[in-house]
Formats: structure tokens, C-alpha cells, sequence
């Protein structure tokens, strides 16, 4: 049985392309999976909460010094954490909010980015940091208002989702990401049903060459 671990980080429900992306990834996973479990992390409706004082205190800690405190603090980080352990491969879907990540996906990645647990210090200063997860597979999904976003085009200035998602994924290990996009949003119009069949197909290519690789790592 192969697990995948969904998040959805759009403040929309019913008009979500990002929920209706990655919904078209969780069918095709049951359909090659079938029981698959599906990992549901929501945190669009389910905001994760941000870290605190004594959130960083205990991070810091060494794990067998932590007080019952310290471990209460760091629950819900250990529950992402774990999902991600877990899951054979991830999908994400994140739209772009004022051309940066919501603040929502923003604070479960400080959530999840801890020392200790997904990432290390090295002494080596041209390279002071170590991953600590396991690599598999990332399917990111990136919705935009207009277009032009990406690399070369006349808003890329403006994008800072893509680079900061990719870059925080990969800090932790996570760093087999496929990247799927869709522009024109708020148009809704020609253009962005041409850019939502293109990410289907997009979608569905990155699908077919998965599941082979997850075949031969069963």
C-alpha cells in the first residue's frame, strides 16, 4: 500500500484550481493504489500554528531534556513530521498570495523545518547544513493570478513562491520536485483554460513516469 500525503494550502474551497489539481493527482493515486492511504493535510481550512518562544526553546532542546512542556509544544511539528515519514510521495497545492507563499503553507513549513529532526548544522561554513529526510517524490502545484512568472518572463521578478517552496522542500531533503503551474486565474478566461488542460497534461505525464519508480521501490 502507498501512501501519499496531500496539502492543500488555498484559503478557497469550491473555487480552488490548486484543490482541483491535486484532487485529480489523489485519483489517479487511488486508482493505481487502490487502499491506498491518503494523508489529508489541510491547511488552508486548518491553519498550523505559528511558532512561539516556547516552540523555538524546545526545538532547541536536546529531546531526552525536553519537559513535558517542551514535548507539548513540539506535538504538532512531530504530527507533520510523522505524515511526512510516512508518505511514499507528497503533493502540494499552493496558490500565490502577493506573489509569495500563504501564510498558512508558510507556517507549517516552520513547522516542519526543526534542527535536530529535519535538519542538521555541519561544521563547514561553504555548506553548514545537512538534510536529514529521506528523499521522494514532490508534486508541486503553483497557481497565479495573471502570468509571466516563470523563469524569463516579465513577472518573474515578482515570483517569489516557486523558488522559496523549492528551496525549503530541498533544505529538508525533500528535493525530487516536480513543479506544475497555472496561470491567468482570476481571468478566467480562454487562456486559462488552455493553462489548466496544459498542467492536466502535465499532471498526468509526472503521474505515469511515478509510478513506475514507486513500483520498484515496493
Amino acid at each position: 500500500m502507498k501512501s501519499l500525503l496531500v496539502i492543500n494550502a488555498s484559503g478557497r474551497v469550491t473555487r480552488s484550481i490548486t484543490r482541483q489539481l491535486t484532487g485529480r493527482f489523489v485519483e489517479a493515486w487511488r486508482a493505481a493504489h487502490p487502499g491506498a492511504e491518503i494523508i489529508d493535510r489541510d491547511v488552508g481550512i486548518h491553519p498550523p500554528t505559528p511558532v512561539s518562544e516556547a516552540w523555538i526553546a524546545a526545538s532547541f532542546t536536546p529531546a531526552d531534556q525536553r519537559s513535558p512542556e517542551m514535548h507539548e509544544a513540539l506535538e504538532e511539528s512531530e504530527t507533520f513530521i510523522g505524515e511526512i515519514l510516512r508518505a511514499d510521495a507528497i503533493v502540494l497545492g499552493v496558490p500565490m498570495y502577493n506573489f509569495g507563499m500563504p501564510a498558512q503553507m508558510k507556517a507549517w513549513f516552520d513547522q516542519i523545518v526543526r534542527v535536530g529532526r529535519t535538519f542538521e548544522f555541519k561544521d563547514d561554513e561553504s555548506d553548514p547544513y545537512l538534510s536529514l529526510l529521506p528523499s521522494k517524490p514532490v508534486v508541486l502545484i503553483t497557481a497565479t493570478g495573471t502570468s509571466g512568472y516563470e523563469p524569463g518572463g516579465p513577472n518573474e521578478r515578482f515570483n517569489f513562491l516557486d523558488p522559496h517552496l523549492q528551496s525549503v522542500l530541498a533544505f529538508v531533503g525533500l528535493g525530487d520536485i516536480s513543479l506544475i503551474r497555472v496561470g491567468f486565474e482570476e481571468s478566467q478566461d480562454k487562456r486559462f483554460r488552455r493553462s489548466v488542460e496544459a498542467a492536466e497534461a502535465s499532471l498526468d505525464e509526472v503521474f505515469e513516469k511515478l509510478v513506475p519508480s514507486l513500483v520498484s521501490m515496493a
